[in-house]
């Protein structure tokens, strides 16, 4: 007589998360708690095959805002590996306060065959009716966390506008009173502070103050937790101590957005010291804490020094008249001197033009460029969207501040009607851009058209379809282009 089959073995790993880590250093914190819940509900499922894993998959001081999470990272590549075939959280928002970053999880787990099961809210994602009590429950979970977001940004607007430190790591000079929640002045470190602007005066660049001031062994702040934590301090480099001598605190103000307000504490610099400062920061070398592609580089985070082992920044160096000369350059000769790289600067527009005639001549391959067209009307399509979205928050933002009689409430109604008028603008030109079907049948052979025709943004984007990284040999004056897809094309090209 035939024996019946048992049913098949289903493994389950327990998640568990908590956004911040305070109370994590108890003997029983949260993540046991949320552990212990899991494991019971294992339990309570082992008729049906159900058998928890030993390994634990905890996040502890991780937001559910996004999926940077060593744990879940961990856990997904389980799952992807096959050891995993059940997931099991005390709640839904442990996994995600995210809508679309738990339709990606899902994703994962539908197609590698395993499940998601919520503790506390008895449903499995096995059943259609456990999706739609899913996706509810998520839509609950992001409204609450946007909220939850915007009150705090309204909290530490607020603060910043009465002077109020809002936390944060401290810069060299101030020490926290963690009773009073206010920055008090460490003596030994303001005097630091100020031999480090008058050095800068003095000395008129960053790269020999940093030079002398990695000397004399000083670095940035060196500070411990409240909680008793030891934070050491970095050793200073151009763009550190740039962020340094632009720091408004130091002339006892705070900075929110594009706003200065007077603060609570005491002043460091004088006001004649830091004005003189700021004007020769102005007429030096600027530094990349400029917004995001403001010269429009296309290799911006691509380009990569062999010799140092580090990437290249691009970086506007000089004016002569009114032309902007741009350079790629190696992030170490940058923060350590000129002669630390074998050939630390590539002129932007020559690499630039180099990396789009190679795009040209990848240009012949069909399938290639039908993937590209593919691409390229997908980035319009989402950048387009996002900006609907935030016109959309500009525009609820606007009719909530509308209520208000404040005059700071209508400056800010100001304001962003101004900017909601500019958003709209780009979304009109965005969706006037879209690529036509008729326009693809005939982009084909007419590739270096189609490439004349798309944006920086756009193009930039095709250079990361297509490349994953280009190597920089400064010794031999050499790039390597590494491809995404080394079925479709070949694994490297090199070229002078």
């Amino acid at each position: 007589m035939a024996q019946p089959q048992s049913d098949p073995e289903i493994r389950c790993a327990i998640y568990t998360r908590k956004s911040t880590e305070e109370g994590l250093e108890k003997e029983f914190n949260t993540l046991d708690a949320q552990r212990e819940a899991g494991e019971a509900y294992i339990a309570s499922q082992k008729a049906e095959g159900w058998i928890c894993l030993p390994d634990r998959y905890d996040d502890g001081g991780f937001s559910g805002g996004n999926l940077e999470r060593p744990a879940l990272e961990r856990l997904l590549s389980d799952v992807k590996d096959g050891k995993v075939n059940c997931i099991v959280v005390y709640k839904i928002d442990r996994l995600s306060r995210s809508l679309m970053d738990f339709a990606k999880i899902v994703e994962v787990l539908d197609q590698h065959g395993a499940s998601f099961v919520s503790v506390t809210q008895q449903f499995n994602t096995k059943d259609s009716m456990g999706r739609l009590t899913l996706n509810i429950l998520l839509s609950f979970a992001q409204f609450e966390r946007e909220i939850i977001s915007e009150r705090i940004r309204d909290k530490v607007a607020a603060s910043r506008k009465k002077g109020k430190w809002t936390g944060g790591m401290p810069t060299l000079g101030y020490d926290i009173n963690h009773d009073t929640r206010r920055l008090v002045v460490n003596i030994e470190e303001a005097d630091q502070v100020r031999q480090i602007f008058n050095l800068y005066l003095e000395l008129k660049s960053l790269r020999r103050v940093v030079v002398e001031l990695n000397e004399r062994g000083w670095t940035t702040k060196t500070w411990i937790t409240k909680r008793g934590d030891l934070h050491q301090g970095l050793p200073l480099t151009n763009q550190r101590l740039s962020y340094l001598l632009r720091n408004v605190i130091y002339v006892g103000k705070v900075r929110y957005q594009d706003q200065i307000y007077e603060g609570e504490h005491e002043a460091i610099i004088d006001e004649d010291t830091w004005n003189e400062v700021q004007a020769q920061l102005k007429r030096g070398l600027p530094f990349p804490d400029q917004p995001r592609n403001r010269y429009n580089a296309l290799l911006q985070g691509m380009l990569h020094c062999t010799a140092c082992n580090t990437s290249m920044v691009h970086l506007p160096v000089t004016k002569k008249g009114k032309k902007l000369y741009r350079y790629y350059v190696c992030r170490n000769a940058q923060a350590n001197g000129f002669d630390k790289c074998p050939n630390p600067t590539l002129p932007a527009d020559e690499v630039e033009r180099f990396v789009l005639e190679r795009l040209v001549e990848l240009g012949s391959d069909e399938e290639l460029l039908e993937e590209v067209i593919k691409q390229v009307e997908i980035l319009r399509r989402e950048r387009t969207e996002a900006m609907h979205r935030e016109a959309r928050r500009m525009q609820l933002r606007i009719e909530t501040l509308q209520q208000g009689d404040e005059p700071e409430d209508r400056r800010q109604v100001r304001s962003l009607q101004a900017q909601l008028r500019s958003l709209t603008e780009k979304i009109e030109a965005s969706e006037s851009d879209s690529i036509q079907p008729e326009e693809c049948e005939n982009a084909l052979g007419q590739f270096e058209t189609l490439l004349a025709n798309l944006t920086v943004d756009e193009k930039s984007g095709l250079i990361r379809l297509v490349f994953e990284r280009i190597d920089f040999d400064g010794e031999s004056g050499k790039l390597k282009f590494h491809m995404h897809d080394k079925d479709l094309l070949a694994a490297s090209e090199e070229a002078e």
